[in-house]
């Protein structure tokens, strides 16, 4: 490969021209905010108002763009994918948005508000938001998948930890300005609970660089006694293990090829199967409490991981491996946000934008997946069993279909046509067998 930077620059700038491509030919089909409008309405903007006080509270004053307004611009800017800000302007000015009635504003004034809109205003909102949609979500009687299903009774939450780098900033006239040079756009962590698919918390590093070890201080501090966590070998962090130990904090992660291990004791063991009690580390760096390594074999390979939970009575083998592939769920989350919800796709070059569009996205991931958790509902399957992706597309379908009178409910009406329209998810990636654990 070159070393020579002007290709990469090149690849950049062609990457960013397919996506604005993208982005135009989506304008033509995404659908308008009238399928999720009622939704947000009815749960987004009543937390929106009630932070008024907070905001009166930062001293800043009564202007035009007053945070529901804002509120109501930034989600209406996300969800429709609008083409340009100033068509976004041009709708407010002239018909209103959401909750917001008509309010004259120009390009310039939105820009500057973007730069200096205080966004703990905004995660304040989600974080107001998420007691609700958890209690929407137990409300429901969708089933969990089998390993799932008993996690969720055996531990008080079980909760994936991950993050993800933030695409660079795309330019856009009016916004994110020629002038200002290339601005990376940082990094995210999530914990997500894995059986609702809702965040637990969400936090930003304004560094794109920075290592998925930044997050272990906050990550910690969010999660309660008796939690189990799963985690990719980024978080692995001998010290951390230690500490979720102390804490009585549990967690299940994939063991490093090269980890240094000590068996101490072999709790079960056959050909394509072992459950063993070890110590991790070398002498000099080892971890201060046991670990269990369980270890399975499937189509020639082996698959590993590391759990603090040593009494396989209390975490049995046949459940390690099932719960960490729950972990590939975050990524399910990233690529919402990211891709369906534009978070790879940013308004503006100022930090202070991009953590207001941070956790706008985040609010919207939410309704989304109360959304798609009703569907689930409607039709008795596992929420891991909906496309998220596909519910959202399938708006445009079920507006169509509406307009023709066809059609009054989104979610009946997605349910109806789950295969019809790819709602239902191909299995991408099948659990592990239990067989060889179960026969050893």
């Amino acid at each position: 490969m070159s070393e020579d930077p002007k290709p990469k620059k090149n690849s950049s700038v062609r990457h960013t021209r397919a996506i604005q491509r993208d982005r135009s030919k989506q304008e033509l089909h995404e659908p308008p905010s009238e399928a999720i409008q009622q939704l947000l309405e009815q749960i987004v903007s009543p937390i929106t108002y009630s932070q008024i006080d907070s905001y009166q509270a930062m001293g800043l004053r009564q202007r035009i763009l007053t945070l529901p307004v804002m509120m109501a611009f930034v989600l209406s800017l996300i969800w429709r994918h609008v083409g340009s800000v100033t068509e976004a302007i041009r709708e407010l000015n002239q018909r209103g948005i959401l909750w917001a009635k008509p309010t004259i504003v120009s390009q310039q004034a939105v820009s500057e508000r973007l730069r200096s809109f205080p966004p703990e205003l905004f995660r304040k909102v989600l974080l107001d938001l998420l007691p609700q949609m958890q209690q929407r979500w137990a409300e429901r009687t969708r089933p969990l998948s089998q390993a799932m299903q008993w996690a969720v009774k055996k531990y008080p939450k079980v909760l994936i930890l991950d993050g993800s780098t933030l695409d660079a900033l795309l330019r856009k006239v009016g916004l994110l300005r020629e002038g200002e040079g290339t601005v990376l756009a940082g990094r995210m962590a999530t914990l997500l609970n894995a059986a609702s698919m809702l965040p637990e918390a969400v936090w930003y590093e304004e560094d794109s660089h920075a290592h998925d070890q930044t997050f272990w201080e906050n990550a910690v501090a969010q999660l309660p006694k008796g939690v189990l966590l799963l985690f990719d070998l980024g978080f692995v962090n001998y010290g951390w293990f230690d500490t979720l130990t102390d804490q009585l904090m549990f967690f299940v992660t994939r063991c490093k090829t090269n980890a240094v291990i000590q068996v101490e004791r072999v709790l079960q063991t056959s050909a394509q199967f072992h459950d063993q009690i070890v110590w991790l580390g070398s002498p000099q760096k080892r971890c201060r409490h046991r670990m269990r390594l369980v270890e399975v074999e499937h189509k020639g390979r082996w698959y590993r991981y590391l759990t603090n939970v040593l009494d396989p009575v209390e975490l049995p083998a046949a459940y390690v491996a099932q719960l960490y592939q729950q972990r590939w769920r975050i990524e399910d989350a990233f690529n919402v946000a990211k891709r369906q919800l534009g978070l790879a796709y940013f308004w503006v070059g100022s930090i202070n934008g991009v953590q207001v569009q941070v956790w706008a996205t985040w609010i919207l991931y939410m309704v989304l997946v109360d959304l798609t958790d009703r569907i689930a509902d409607v039709l008795n399957r596992p929420f891991e069993d909906i496309s998220m992706e596909m519910v959202f597309k399938g708006l445009y379908h079920f507006t169509q279909e509406k307009k023709l009178g066809r059609a009054s409910d989104p979610v009946t009406f997605l349910a109806q046509n789950a295969k019809f329209y790819g709602i239902l998810k191909r299995k991408n990636h099948p659990p592990l067998p239990l067989t060889p654990i179960l026969n050893a």
